[in-house]
């Protein structure tokens, strides 16, 4: 899918081809559309296919004119049990009459621009348009973090009265979450430090302090993920033992049990076998083995109370 927009007046509009000046938004292209857009803007291939490849590393590339920044950007999907979070890349491309803008899916990043939530955001003021990305993939990432804490705190709760693995298996997702996360930031971190000598971005006043911005927001999005995974870690060797601890409980009540309910067994085995006996003609022997059962059943649990096995 490729859209077309361009400030107009103050006004972000929609165009149904391309102009000079416009941002070009693709969201997953066809090779057909690559090759559309690639004509119209002047723009080769080669600096819009990297961000299709999940695989790809943030990095920034220069050629004839042409600038590639390629950065992650956090993504959420829900597994069914969950929220997964993930990264994919996001490819900004720009030359002199243009600004591309490619990633795989849908991204509440790019759609605050559309909707018109960002301010001060204008198409023909491009290095302004690509750290106001940055700094809003930067704070996408700090809201993610803060989700992943809220999460974990919820499963913690639901594991410490559980002995199923559901819950552990969902930390273990999140924990996953958060190594995609470091290693994406800190990929993120080297581009931003390279764009400081990028000459291929104009860097005006205003523009130098948020490209400031986004690397301290970047260097906190980096801090936080590294002190969530560690008490994420922390987490989940104490409630696996609080999981062990628990079914340790059960085991040695069901043990108790066990031995409590065989001694009726035991004397139940004795006098029901055919051999002569003190209670074979006692009409009253049923009645005392049942009470005898009982009583030496009580006795034992008693013990066992007493001794703290319980």
């Amino acid at each position: 899918m490729v859209k077309f927009f361009k400030s107009v007046n103050d006004e972000l509009v929609q165009f149904e081809a391309f102009e000079d000046g416009v941002w070009v938004h693709m969201i997953n292209p066809t090779e057909d559309e690559i090759l559309q857009v690639s004509k119209a803007t002047g723009i080769e291939g080669e600096f819009i296919r990297p961000a299709l490849d999940e695989e790809e590393r943030p990095r920034i590339e220069t050629d004839n004119g042409q600038t590639l920044i390629l950065v992650d950007i956090p993504i959420v999907e829900d597994d069914g049990t969950t929220n997964v979070f993930s990264t994919i890349p996001l490819g900004i491309a720009f030359a002199r009459e243009a600004i591309i803008t490619v990633c795989l899916k849908e991204t509440p990043i790019l759609n605050d621009f559309i909707t018109k939530r960002v301010k001060s955001f204008y198409t023909f003021f491009k290095s302004r348009f690509i750290l106001q990305i940055l700094f809003k993939n930067a704070t996408l990432y700090l809201h993610y973090l803060r989700s992943i804490e809220k999460i974990s705190n919820k499963i913690e709760s639901d594991l410490q009265k559980s002995m199923k693995n559901k819950e552990l298996a969902q930390l273990l997702k999140l924990e996953k979450s958060l190594v995609y996360f470091s290693t994406s930031l800190k990929s993120n971190e080297s581009v931003l430090e390279k764009m400081l000598k990028l000459e291929a971005i104009k860097k005006f006043e205003e523009d130098q302090d948020l490209l400031e911005d986004v690397i301290i927001e970047n260097k906190q999005a980096i801090d936080m993920t590294n002190i969530y995974s560690s008490i994420l870690t922390g987490t989940m060797n104490s409630l696996a033992s609080i999981i062990s601890n628990n079914l340790n409980i059960v085991m040695k009540s069901l043990t108790i049990v066990t031995i409590a309910l065989s001694v009726p067994t035991a004397i139940s085995g004795f006098f029901g076998m055919n051999v002569p006996n003190f209670f074979e003609n006692n009409p009253l022997a049923f009645p005392i083995i049942i009470i005898g059962s009982v009583v030496l059943s009580a006795l034992t649990s008693i013990l066992l109370f007493r001794r703290r096995l319980f």
